[in-house]
Parts: structure tokens; sequence; C-alpha cells
């Protein structure tokens, strides 16, 4: 009786399952997907799957790329957008177009959603520019948001890609009050409070700016300043007008974080609260052009304390002469997951990359303007309505992948064919259509 012969073992690209983690594992960016397409129609077939687009955004949750800066132009009624990356993986500016009443305000970017809050104050709006999505949300009858300044951070619900949170904040001067709402639930959280601890003088602004205008603001009840909440680990923190406001999720409590004095600031635009070095409750201060970082350490007791951290020149950094140096390097923004601050400065817009120290320049625009960071895994979506056409040389083995219109494919196969034809069989085209859209 003769023994059967082991079947050959599959190999690792012939495994459906492995292939499918290896393609999880791609770059986190808008052409990643669409080029894996144009490698063979079972490729194609596996990222057009709306089921590994889900698992893929969601793996690369935690690092999505920087895809650009919202801000919402003041009297013009609509969103504008500050691009990050360049093409192929820019998206389309058309895609953030949204429009708003007058008085309508961005409060916080995370996870690919954006908090709106509209002027009435009876309610908050949830924006999901992927995917079109709108949700209003009615806010709690005890908060009045016209009379009491709030801020409000969203994020998604860990684990869960389809549901998120909404946090809502706010201060009467003497304690924070704080609402949770849940998708997932539909309902917002009962009131959580905690006292601000304030005495007269206590301020993140340097002595010698707390004058005239300062000097009232400073001497008044704690406030929140204009910047948005940035996440660190589990919990959310707001820059105060005395310190730091620390929400932390898994706990649901609110706790006051002050600092040191030698790390106050002329301006509220020379502070922006970051993620330190190794992780942890960062800060990034400027004095002039004069960076310098922060991060807060436990000691062996428990007792938390700042510790200074590295310093850098910005304007060795991005090479500005001694003409440029006469303006201002304002602190306009924070991307979180990519520890990259925005920077306005006297010859225009700046990323930086804190760990790195990389930068890019964005723009000529100087407007000191708070941007909102726009951090996501950003698919080729079906609004454009275009498809990647793949049309393989059989002699020379060359692909040539290209973006065609869903008009159009028709056309473009007819003139791949007509060509077939008129150069014979030693320019043989294949062409094969892929359901990955842009």
């Amino acid at each position: 009786m003769t023994a059967s012969l082991p079947l050959p073992a599959a190999l690792p690209l012939e495994d459906e399952d492995l292939l499918t983690e290896i393609l999880l594992r791609l770059p986190p960016l808008r052409s990643s997907l669409p080029h894996a397409s144009a490698i063979c129609t079972r490729w194609c077939r596996l990222v057009s799957d709306p089921k590994f687009f889900r698992r893929f955004r969601f793996r690369h949750r935690r690092n999505p790329p920087l895809i650009g800066f919202l801000l919402m132009e003041e009297g013009m009624c609509r969103v504008s957008f500050e691009h990050t990356l360049e093409a192929p993986n820019r998206v389309p500016t058309e895609r953030f177009s949204m429009k708003y009443d007058d008085g309508d305000q961005i409060a916080n970017c995370r996870h690919g959603l954006v908090l709106i809050f509209p002027r009435d104050g009876d309610q908050v709006l949830v924006w999901d520019p992927v995917t079109g999505d709108k949700h209003r949300i009615a806010v709690p009858s005890l908060l009045d948001m016209e009379e009491t300044p709030t801020k409000g951070a969203v994020l998604r619900t860990a684990g869960v890609d389809r549901h998120f949170q909404v946090v809502l904040v706010a201060t009467d001067g003497a304690r924070a009050i704080t609402y949770v709402y849940s998708s997932e639930t539909g309902i917002w959280s009962n009131l959580l409070e905690a006292p601000l601890p304030y005495k007269p003088g206590d301020s993140l602004l340097s002595s010698e700016t707390v004058t005239g205008l300062w000097s009232f603001l400073a001497s008044s009840p704690v406030f929140f300043t204009s910047r948005p909440a940035v996440l660190v680990g589990d919990s959310l923190y707001w820059l105060l007008s005395n310190g730091i406001l620390e929400f932390d999720l898994d706990r649901q409590s609110l706790a006051m974080i002050s600092v040191r004095e030698d790390m106050r600031v002329k301006s509220y635009t020379d502070i922006s609260i970051m993620e330190a070095d190794g992780g942890g409750l960062g800060v990034l201060t400027l004095s002039g052009f004069h960076a310098q970082l922060w991060k807060r350490e436990a000691s062996s007791d428990g007792a938390a304390s700042w510790i200074m951290g590295r310093t850098f020149e910005l304007d060795k950094l991005i090479s500005l002469d001694s003409e440029k140096k006469m303006g201002r390097v304002l602190v306009a923004g924070f991307a979180e997951y990519n520890n990259m601050v925005l920077l306005c400065t006297p010859i225009g817009l700046f990323i930086v990359q804190l760990q790195s120290l990389e930068f890019k320049k964005l723009s000529e625009t100087r407007v000191p303007l708070h941007y909102h960071p726009f951090e996501s895994v950003y698919p080729a979506g079906k609004a454009f309505n275009s498809y990647y056409v793949v049309v393989k040389d059989l002699l020379s083995h060359s692909v040539t992948c290209m973006l065609v219109p869903s008009m159009q494919v028709s056309t473009f196969i007819q003139a791949v064919e007509m060509q077939k034809w008129a150069f014979g069989c030693n320019s043989f085209r294949s062409y094969a259509r892929c359901g990955v859209h842009l």
C-alpha cells in the first residue's frame, strides 16, 4: 500500500488569513490600499471589502497620519482646511467643506471626528468628514452653555470604532462640572464636579505680563484659555488660566494640576499641553524663539512634580534671519498622535515633530488663529466615484495603475482594446477594474 504524499504547504501569500494580516500592516496612508489593489485581483478583492477597511482603520487608530488642520473662518460661515500631506495621500479639500451658522465653533477634533458647538447652545454636533455622518445631541438640561463657559472633547469608544463619547466641561470660576455622553447608550452621565483651587495672583502668565487687561484677568476666578483638550493616555487635559484641568476617563474624575513658576509664559499662545517624552503629561513653553519641554513625573512617595526636559531654538531650526526675528512665534495647534506642534512664525505656518525636530512649512499664512488637527485613517471613499484601473503589459510585466472616473471606465477600456488591436499581440495588454474608490 503506497503512502499518500503530504500536501505541499501553502506559500505565505497564498494563505488568505496571513495575507490579510500582512495587508493590515500597510502604512495608514490614503494611497496604501489602492496601490495594494493594483497587485492582482485577489488583493483587490481583499482590500476592497468594507470589513477589511474597518479592521485596517481600527488597527491604526493610535498611529493615524496627520491629514491637516481645520479652522472656522470668521464671517465666512465655512470650515477651512490646511493640508499637511502631498499627493497621492492628500485628501481633497471639498471633503471638509461644511456650511455652518455664524457663531458656531469647532470645539475639538479626535479619531476622525469633529465636535462643533452651534451658536444656540442647546446642542452639540459631532461630524465625521470620512462618512459625512452628523449627530446632533441635545446638551444636559442643567447645563446652560450660553451662560457658563464650556469646553468639549470628542473621542471614539475604546475597542468600538462606530461609537463615540462627548465630554463637556464647564466652570463658574469656583468649580468645574462635567458631563459625558455615550453614543452607545444615547444618554449623558450624571453631573461630576470638583473644586478649582484659586488664590489671587495665581496664573500661567509671568508676573511682568500681568498688567492692564491681563491684571484684570489674573485677578478673576479661574477660566478656560482658548486651547482645546489634549488626550494623553487615558486622560483629557484643558489649559486653565492658573493651571491644567484633568479629566480621567477611566475613573471619571476631575483634578486640578498646578505648574511651576518658571513654566509661566507671556501669553497663552506660548504654551501647549502635549505628551511628554516616554509618555505621560508634558508641556511645551515658548520664550521668544526658545522652546522648553516639561514632563510631570511621580516620585517614590507618589507625589508628582514637573521636570525640565529638552530645549531647542526655533530660529535655528527653521533658519530665521535677523530681519524675520522681529516677529513672534505662536503655538497654533498640537497633533496628539503624531506629537507635532503647529507654529505660526514670521515667515509662515510650520509643523514640527517634537521628537525628531523634523519640520515642514505648510503655507505663507501668518494668521494667529487656533487650528484643530485632523488625524485619521482616511479611506479612498466612494464620494468621488472613481476607480483604479490596472493595465498590465504581458511582455514587460510592468503594471500601470490609473485613476479613472467611473463614467469614463468603459471608454478607457475600449481605448486599451483598440491599442491591443492596432499593435497586435506584441503589445498585448490586459486590464482589471478594481473596486477601490477614491
